[in-house]
């Protein structure tokens, strides 16, 4: 596909610059409940004591009842630039793929409980539960209250106004974390929207493709995949459109209680006695002594102000810096090498007693399908990290109790028992025009919410990634219209329609976040529309200089060449400003996704994105790939992936072992050479009939006799080997400080990738692990022909 302007094209061509010119700031990495060698090693997402090996269960953990459980009103959800995949409507509904009693794989994993929710005596598990009944045998508790339920469930034929909000998950960008200031050219990609009705069988997995790239990806998923809820700022409000019939699950699992360790620290270098609940906080500041946040003074502060208030003013410890948290922390070290000395029949017994205490969580039942739960695991709490310089960094995320929790459920399932006697759940719904199982709200921020959805891999969670990259796919029949119509109006009178024009060209050529107001506890992070004056820089002709803190407090850093028409406006909008002033102040964020509503049903920020990315892909792949061999072609893909990774501005930190690991690849290199060399001497002397000049090789064992060919042989597979390190060497220094994994998993169509590999037969387990494999299931079907 050719373009006949710059405007037609999905991205704007870069400026040459010197990436070692460019400076950024130090970005700590996310923490993780698995950590890598590319993030800090964190405490964050663990308990501080070991996790009990069972849970008890009462006899009152059922929904409270009364006014004083109701939920108190939400929050007016701030509006967001891009809207949940989750609580959008299936475009299609589909059939069941089985009943529950027609196989074991179907039987929901639920405790036998009773209506209310609280604990049968037996506690035994159903058996072949129904779709929407109780068991017969089940008696209503008569010393119980009933739960209460929520009185403002959508009906099934009553479709409300989809709230316009933006959900911050981890499936969004968590790996940004190092910008690159640089961005190569980009040529104009074509799009086909050919697509074969025959479809060829997925190609066979190949056991080779076990290797680094595939490791590579498994890495980038660990990093991804958290087995917490992330926070998400969309309110927990009704859907669009029946998503279920039937919902079935066991609701979530709590972290265990604390356990205190009787460890003293020491305030003016004498002991001192805390409570169990003052040692738990303490504790948790004593684990991250070797961190860099002992290096940051705003999370000493945030410590400091939520200890205070759980120590009391006439406590003996009256300020920070005369406390001495070693002995916790070296007691903490010794907990960790006791760990590490356990037997493998050990670790394995406490696996298993995990795994069978966790096992009716991970599940849930949904219209008579037996569907993987995502995050069912309740976070323990602990000190908030952040991404950079975040505010709040350092603040107390309290533990979350079973009142801090809505349960949404079938209507005639049983309620899930809470796992802890004597508490209940604060309310239960029965809406089925959502998705999310559970959800309570974040610890931090009381304005975001925590939910627990299906797993990635789920029908349901499928079809709305199929829907997603539709859409974008649906932007390619309007781009040329939009384009057209922005370029247009880069010179009306009216400053407002002026502006929602630039900052749709910005959205559209530089894959920009549409931005969001901020409240004076939040990160300073800013998107498109809440760009301050200081954000960008014009420099004539034509070029704008951006440096902003993105999601997640990531640093943004770009020059690059824009249209005239664009820079003159630039100009004219930081005209008057101080460098704090909003560049676009007559534009907000509900602006400007009304107006791209009216360019495309359902267009978003996010689309945009996705289209950009997806179209990238689709067209270097196209274009680049010249018919070579599996490691040719994957360098092909790699190349560009990190193209789309660079657009959507998905960096990271360079990993603390990657000097080591390039040192080890020069010195196989170096060995392998060495190698060729020896071989080079003996292939001379073999054809003067000559033996080897050493009667031993590198390994120390005797050297056979070899004729000429053979020789020849061995050293042209050790060249092989020498090349592949080469390129190996090369991929990972071009590939260090660029995070592929979230283009892949969140804006990548993933049909462009398993139609690419069936066309150069490249197993797809090359560049798909094991959760992207399930995770896109769906599209392993896809004709070769295809093209995004």
């Amino acid at each position: 596909m050719s373009y006949s302007s710059d405007d037609d094209k999905p991205l704007i061509f870069r400026r040459n610059a010197r990436p070692d010119t460019v400076k950024s700031s130090s970005q700590p990495s996310k923490p993780s409940p698995k950590p890598s060698n590319d993030e800090v090693d964190s405490e964050d997402d663990k308990p501080l004591s070991f996790r009990i090996s069972t849970v008890s269960k009462g006899d009152t953990n059922h929904a409270k009842k009364g006014p004083g459980t109701s939920v108190s009103p939400l929050p007016k959800p701030s509006v967001k630039d891009e809207d949940s995949d989750d609580e959008k409507p299936l475009s299609s509904k589909y059939n069941s793929k089985s009943k529950v009693g027609s196989s074991n794989n179907h039987k929901p994993v639920v405790p036998k409980v009773h209506q209310n929710g609280s604990a049968s005596k037996d506690n035994t598990q159903l058996k072949n539960i129904g779709l929407n009944k109780r068991p017969p045998d089940e008696e209503r508790s008569a010393s119980v209250k009933k739960p209460k339920l929520s009185d403002s469930v959508t009906p099934v034929n009553h479709k409300p106004v989809a709230l316009k909000a933006e959900i911050k998950s981890d499936d969004d960008d968590d790996d940004d974390d190092v910008p690159i200031s640089q961005r190569i050219k980009k040529q104009a990609p074509s799009s086909s929207n050919k697509s074969s009705s025959v479809k060829q069988k997925v190609m066979k997995k190949s056991s080779s493709s076990l290797n680094q790239t595939n490791k590579k990806s498994k890495k980038m998923m660990k990093q991804k995949q958290s087995k917490y809820s992330k926070p998400s700022k969309i309110p927990p409000g009704s859907g669009e459109g029946q998503k279920w019939t039937s919902l079935v699950h066991s609701g979530v699992i709590f972290p265990p209680e604390y356990k205190p360790h009787g460890v003293k620290m020491l305030y003016k270098g004498k002991p001192v006695d805390l409570t169990p609940e003052q040692e738990e906080v303490a504790t948790m500041f004593s684990v991250m002594l070797d961190t860099d946040y002992m290096a940051k003074p705003q999370f000493k502060e945030n410590f400091w102000g939520d200890w205070r208030k759980i120590l009391g003013k006439n406590h003996t410890i009256q300020n920070l810096e005369n406390c001495d948290f070693k002995p916790i922390y070296e007691w903490h070290q010794a907990e960790k090498e006791k760990k590490k000395l356990m037997t493998t029949e050990e670790k394995k017994a406490i696996k298993e007693e995990k795994m069978k205490i966790e096992e009716k969580y991970m599940w849930a039942i949904v219209d008579g399908v037996k569907e993987k739960v995502g995050n069912f695991r309740v976070e323990p709490p602990g000190l908030f990290r952040g991404r950079g310089e975040h505010p709040k960094m350092g603040k107390l995320k309290k533990r979350i109790r079973p009142s801090d929790i809505t349960i949404n459920i079938g209507k005639d399932a049983p309620i899930p028992e809470c796992p802890i006697p004597g508490e209940r759940w604060k309310e239960i719904r029965h809406d089925n025009t959502v998705t999310w199982l559970a959800y309570w709200n974040d610890p931090i921020n009381s304005k975001e919410f925590k939910y627990v959805f299906l797993a990635a891999s789920s029908s349901l969670k499928g079809q709305s990634d199929k829907e997603k990259y539709e859409k974008a796919r649906k932007l390619k029949g309007y781009i040329e219209g939009i384009r057209k119509a922005y370029t247009k109006d880069f010179g009306n009178s009216d400053v407002t329609k002026r502006q929602v024009a630039v900052a749709t060209y910005l959205i559209d050529k530089l894959a920009l976040r549409a931005g969001n107001e901020k409240d004076d506890d939040e990160a300073d992070t800013v998107g498109c529309c809440t760009l301050k004056v200081e954000n960008v820089e014009p420099e004539p002709p034509n070029i704008l200089k951006f440096d902003f803190l993105g999601k997640d407090s990531i640093r943004y850093q770009n020059e690059v060449e824009v249209e005239l028409p664009v820079f003159k406006a630039i100009q004219q909008f930081r005209t008057g400003k101080a460098g704090n002033d909003d560049l676009f102040d007559k534009l907000d964020t509900s602006k400007l996704n009304a107006h791209l509503k009216e360019l495309m049903p359902g267009l978003t920020a996010k689309v945009f994105r996705t289209y950009n990315a997806s179209i990238t892909l689709d067209d270097m792949l196209t274009r680049e790939t010249k018919g070579g061999d599996v490691a040719q072609n994957l360098v092909v893909y790699q190349h560009a992936n990190k193209e789309v990774a660079i657009i959507c501005n998905h960096q990271r930190t360079v990993s603390k072992s990657h000097s080591a690991q390039m040192t080890r690849l020069n010195e196989k290199i170096d060995e392998l050479k060495g190698v060729i060399k020896e071989l080079e001497s003996d292939l001379a002397r073999a054809k003067k009939g000559k033996p080897p000049s050493n009667k031993n090789g590198p390994d120390g064992k005797p050297k056979r006799n070899l004729n000429p060919e053979a020789l020849e042989k061995k050293i042209a597979q050790t060249n092989a080997k020498i090349e592949k390190m080469e390129r190996d060497k090369e991929t990972k220094e071009d590939l260090k400080t660029v995070a592929l994994g979230t283009s892949k998993i969140n804006y990548l169509d993933p049909r462009i990738t398993v139609a690419w590999c069936k066309r150069h037969e490249v197993p797809i387990e090359k560049l798909f692990n094991k959760s992207l494999l399930a995770k896109f299931a769906w599209s392993m079907d896809v004709d070769p022909s295809f093209r995004f």
